[in-house]
């Protein structure tokens, strides 16, 4: 029995973490994560700030899906103020959200086709991601960070160039992403390295509440955008799974939630109301548990508000939290080899910036230590009844 530590820094790590694998041989028999090398605490700086101030941080906690995060925050606030939103501004949140998820399920497979060397698929992969990110600098002036959401609505309109391009361009990544997928799909080198690889059985996934294409790919067949009253009233979204459990079923889905994703957005598209794309509310104190299916899965914003918008408190909870336990107690458990261990880890399409944001304090105003707030999000009380956390 020895030990094998991977990162904090490694070429196959694209943020710093270290997996410290307990192998026998080439084989891994157990492993371990290690945070904290990228710890901020977001909420404790969001506490007692006007919503406003708040959106703008929260935009920031994770730079791959910057819309989710205000996305989120925002439609709870919606929910307290019972904010009636124009059709015209659900409809192109729709369109700015999926846009973001599809930049984010690309990337996530082209760093999944770097780490197995794969690397002729993963530039061809950036490569039709440069449309996605074209879209959405030409929509919102930034490929970053959009600023898109405020409560009522959105910040700006299409103009109907944006509209032919976004269609133009969706074209366009639809074709590529076939072959893509066909690539991965038929490709025996690709094979040997994904299929059989990392699996997690849906009874495991439930057990650790896995969320997102992680738990989707292991047959848990559901997607918070089936309760988004948007999605359901108007799209008639239905979630996407599979039940291989392993790491082919896990870049799978994403190709194929990128195809649900560009379906969607052309329906926006071809279907975007008239209408004023904001109305002004005022924020009255209350409290909310929101949850929203982010491009790695359930996204969780509880907070409580003071009057004319200030965020009292704050826990956010994002996916990898929960897929992170995932990766370790079930994936890693059937022996794979060291070469496969990364390929695994990349397959949950981790972001450790979303997870180490959390600050948590004592009675006496002292921070605790990063690990006990994970332990706290992994347990968290205010459960939605209708959440996949409790499958």
């Amino acid at each position: 029995m020895s030990y094998m530590p991977i990162g904090p820094i490694h070429p196959g790590l694209k943020e710093p973490l270290r997996i410290k694998l307990r192998t026998e041989g080439e084989n891994v028999v157990d492993a371990e994560v290690d945070l904290g090398y990228v710890f901020r605490g977001a909420e404790n700086i969001a506490r007692n700030k006007p919503w406003q101030k708040v959106a703008y941080l929260v935009e920031r906690v994770c730079g791959i899906c910057s819309d989710t995060h205000p996305h989120a925050l925002i439609e709870g606030l919606e929910v307290i103020a019972d904010c009636d939103v124009p059709l015209r501004a659900q409809y192109s949140r729709v369109i700015l959200g999926e846009l973001n998820r599809i930049h984010s399920h690309l990337i996530a497979n082209a760093i999944y086709f770097l780490v197995i060397e794969h690397e002729t698929l993963a530039i061809y992969i950036l490569n039709i991601r440069e449309k996605i990110m074209d879209l959405l600098e030409m929509i919102s002036g930034n490929r970053v960070l959009y600023s898109w959401n405020l409560v009522g609505g959105v910040r700006m309109d299409f103009k109907t160039s944006h509209l032919l391009k976004i269609l133009e361009n969706l074209k366009e990544v639809e074709t590529e992403v076939y072959r893509y997928r066909k690539m991965f799909k038929s490709d025996p080198l690709i094979s040997l390295r994904s299929r059989d690889v990392g699996y997690m059985s849906q009874k495991g996934s439930q057990d650790v509440r896995a969320v997102g294409p992680v738990a989707r790919g292991s047959g848990v067949k559901f997607d918070w955008r089936t309760k988004h009253p948007t999605y359901k009233d108007y799209f008639d979204f239905k979630p996407i799974w599979r039940d291989e459990g392993d790491n082919y079923a896990r870049v799978m889905m994403r190709f194929d939630e990128i195809l649900a994703a560009i379906k969607i957005i052309q329906t926006a598209v071809e279907n975007l109301p008239e209408g004023p794309i904001r109305t002004e509310y005022e924020i009255p104190k209350g409290s909310i548990d929101y949850r929203y299916e982010a491009p790695r899965g359930e996204l969780t914003y509880i907070f409580d508000t003071a009057a004319h918008g200030i965020i009292k408190d704050i826990t956010i909870r994002t996916p990898t939290v929960m897929n992170l336990e995932a990766c370790v107690k079930y994936m890693f458990q059937d022996s794979p080899t060291i070469a496969d261990a990364i390929a695994i880890y990349q397959t949950i399409d981790p972001c450790i910036a979303c997870t180490e944001r959390v600050v948590i304090v004592d009675e006496k105003g002292n921070q605790k230590d990063y690990r006990g707030a994970i332990n706290v999000l992994k347990g968290l009380k205010k459960v939605n009844p209708n959440s996949s956390n409790i499958i």
